[in-house]
Formats: C-alpha cells, structure tokens, sequence
C-alpha cells in the first residue's frame, strides 16, 4: 500500500488527542509537516508525530506550497475552517476538515463547490458514525427494520459542562457555543440514519440564562462570565420537505439531571441510544418488545474485527477512501447541511422567524 502524505494546520487539543494520534497508527501515513500560529505548538507535534525531515511553519500557504503533501488536516477555530479548507483543495490537497464543516452555510457551500470544481476530496469530522453502534443501526435501518422514519431527537446536552480552554467561548472564533460545537455531532448522526438531507424550515431558540453565574460548579472549573460570550444552550426544531421532524437539544450548562439520548422513531419501530447502548422497540406477534443491543465496538463495515477506537477507525477509513479513490464515509454534501441547519437555528432565535430552505 503506498505512502500518503500528510500536513496537519493547526496542532492544539484537537489535533493532539484525535487526529495525529490515529494517523500516527497507521502504516502507510507520513506526518510530514506541522503548521501553527504558536510555533512551540507545531514543534512539540513534529518531535512527537513528524518524520526526520518534518517542516514547520506558522503560515499555513507555506505548507500547501509542499508538493508531496497530497493530504491536509484542518484542525484550526471555527471560524477559518473554510477559507483553509478552500485554499488547500484550490492547491491540489485533498483535505480533512475538523467538524463543524464552516461556521455559516454559505462558506460549507463554497467548499462544497471547491471540492467539486478540484476533484479533491473532502470530508468532515464526525466521528459519530465511525462507532460500531451507529454503523449497526444504520444498517437496520437500510434493511427496513424501522420503516420509514418520520421523527427523530437529536440530542447533546450537558448539565455543567463548559469547555473552559483554548477559544470556546469566544463567538468570533467559533461562531457559537454548544449547538455548533457538540449538537452538530448528534445532527450529524440523526441526518446520516434518516439519510434525510432535505430540509424545508427550521425554528430556532437561542439561551444565554447561566453564562453570568459567578464560581459556576462545571465539570472543567467555573468559567469567566466576561469570557463566555456563546450560548449556554440552544434547540431546534426542523421539518423536512417529506414531513419528517427534526428536534434538536443541546447544552453545556442547563439544569437537567438527565438529557436522554438520541432517538428515531419509524413506521415499523425505534430506536434510542447514547454512548452506553442501543435499544431497539417495535411490536411483534400482539406485543411489544424493547430489546437493548450487546453491540460488538470492532464490529464495522470497514476492517471488521480490527479493535481500534472510533477516532482510529474515522482516520484509517479516510486515508483508505484516498487510496482506493472512494467516497469516504463522512460526504461533504451531508456536512455541508448540518452547517446550513445549525446556521439557521441561530439566524431563526435572532430574527424570532421561521428560518425556510431554498423551495425549489
């Protein structure tokens, strides 16, 4: 199997717990250069992640000039996702953008558009898919089991869990706080079962209720009121041009003991689940059955029985659809409507309007 060469922009937490240690695993992956606006950064990664001859650079343009690089990681805030992303496919790379795919629709967009017009490929990370849970479920779910699906609950909340580092609560970096940050991982997922990308209306509402607290109790310290300048929790409700619903809940701060999972509910039975299980309803012979799933987590399509965790599992699929020249499992397309969805829950709490897609 060759070699594939890869450049990673941006070299915080990301990067360091996800993407560079999955890469790092594989065979047939060189992490050959490291760009970072704090150099100490990008240098600590080359040691510990680079090959011998390993660059590092503080410009990201410096790197995408590199010819062998025939893969880039976007691990970058929010906010410069999409001019990365677009300026790396525009050099020929094919490119891993770090969820959300852009911080509004219209830069998702354009980077779809980019991929299109290069011929490069693109995805987004969203790991939720790579579990051997949701991969189970969605093969039911093709097979029929559910029916047709026709409501859903996409669900990420915490009850104190405010992310206190790097630039989390910095709205101009991020473009939001819990809905853009983990409710797009759980729209991800609910999207990708339904495999419902038509969406028609969404309505939005948008919470900044316990920002303020002063020596707030949080899973990761109390943070600063003067800091926190994103939502503490926000919901969407969206319906799909087929009638289908979509309710969105996500948190990091609500007073909520306990926020459930996510879960579908089709025409033959339903589905529930969270990190812990997966339990699946229906009716069979007069009565009803709830059965809870013991679900094999080395049980996936791809490179079954290989015990990786599901960040390995996202990394070797990906360079493995840039070997073989396949779609990978994450479709910039589907990306790019989560980001349009999550941008018009907050333009919908903003306006206090009904949010509607494009008719045609």
């Amino acid at each position: 199997m060759r070699t594939v060469k890869i450049g990673i922009i941006g070299c915080g937490l990301i990067a360091n717990d996800k993407h560079m240690p999955s890469l790092a695993k594989l065979e047939n992956v060189q992490m050959v250069a490291f760009c970072d606006l704090i150099p100490e950064r990008a240098e600590q990664a080359t040691k510990k992640y680079g090959t011998p001859e390993a660059k590092v650079f503080t410009d990201y343009k410096d790197l995408l000039a590199i010819e062998e690089i025939e893969v880039v990681h976007v691990l970058t805030p929010n906010r410069s996702h999409a001019s990365i992303s677009i300026d790396a496919l525009e050099s020929g790379k094919h490119v891993m953008c770090e969820k959300p795919m852009a911080v509004t629709g219209a830069e998702a967009k354009a980077m779809y558009e980019t991929h299109l017009r290069t011929g490069k490929k693109l995805t987004v990370g969203y790991q939720s898919r790579s579990s051997a849970k949701s991969q189970l479920l969605k093969k039911m779910i093709v097979g029929g089991e559910l029916g047709e699906i026709y409501f859903a609950k996409a669900v990420a909340t915490r009850r104190r869990g405010v992310p206190t580092w790097g630039v989390f609560l910095d709205k101009e970096k991020q473009g939001g706080g819990p809905m853009i940050d983990i409710g797009t991982h759980s729209l991800d997922l609910i999207l990708w079962l339904m495999d419902n990308y038509e969406p028609e209306s969404v309505v939005g509402s948008v919470f900044h209720k316990l920002k303020d607290t002063e020596n707030a109790a949080n899973e990761w310290g109390s943070w600063d009121p003067n800091e926190f300048e994103v939502e503490d929790s926000a919901f969407g409700y969206v319906k799909f041009k087929n009638g289908a619903t979509v309710i969105i809940e996500t948190s990091w701060a609500l007073n909520i003991a306990d926020g459930g999972g996510n879960l579908l509910c089709g025409t033959k039975g339903g589905a529930d689940f969270n990190h812990n299980k997966l339990r699946i309803n229906g009716e069979r012979d007069g009565s009803l059955f709830l059965n809870q799933l013991d679900v094999d987590p080395n049980a996936r399509e791809l490179f079954r029985g290989e015990k990786m965790s599901d960040f390995e599992y996202e990394a070797k699929q990906w360079i493995h659809s840039i070997v073989n020249d396949i779609e990978p499992l994450v479709k910039p397309r589907e990306a790019m409507i989560v980001s349009q969805i999550l941008e018009a829950v907050y333009q919908s709490a903003e306006t206090g309007k009904i949010v509607y897609f494009d008719q045609e």
